[in-house]
């Protein structure tokens, strides 16, 4: 979370209190098994589906409503997808394919894909 603050306070002018996800494991093939006989990093509980979070002064901004557009939300989230490919061997967005229209998919391993 804390990571998430500075970004949070430049752009959108209050702290992060809560970190929204829909969850880290599920044993399930890539992309819920939709063309995908290989196993998903859920499966191994090596990734995460960032959906959004939650700020100080009560606004909640999600991927799946803030995502598109150019304005503060927007900005804030695609920073934080920025950042996330720093860190995370996999980060699959909006941007990436309708499958994660609604969260960011955050995968342990070296620096390689980010979209």
């Amino acid at each position: 979370r804390q990571s998430l603050d500075p970004a949070a306070r430049e752009i959108l002018g209050s702290e992060v209190v809560q970190i929204d996800h829909f969850g880290v494991y599920a044993c399930r093939r890539v992309n819920n098994g939709r063309g995908s006989t290989r196993p998903s990093a859920h499966g191994r509980a090596a990734a995460l589906d960032f959906a959004g979070v939650r700020l100080r002064d009560g606004r909640r901004i999600t991927v799946a409503a803030d995502w598109n557009g150019g304005d503060a939300e927007a900005r804030f989230l695609r920073r934080i997808r920025d950042d996330a490919c720093r860190i995370f061997g996999t980060t699959l967005s909006p941007d990436y394919n309708a499958v994660h229209h609604d969260h960011l998919h955050l995968e342990a391993g070296r620096p390689g894909l980010c979209s």
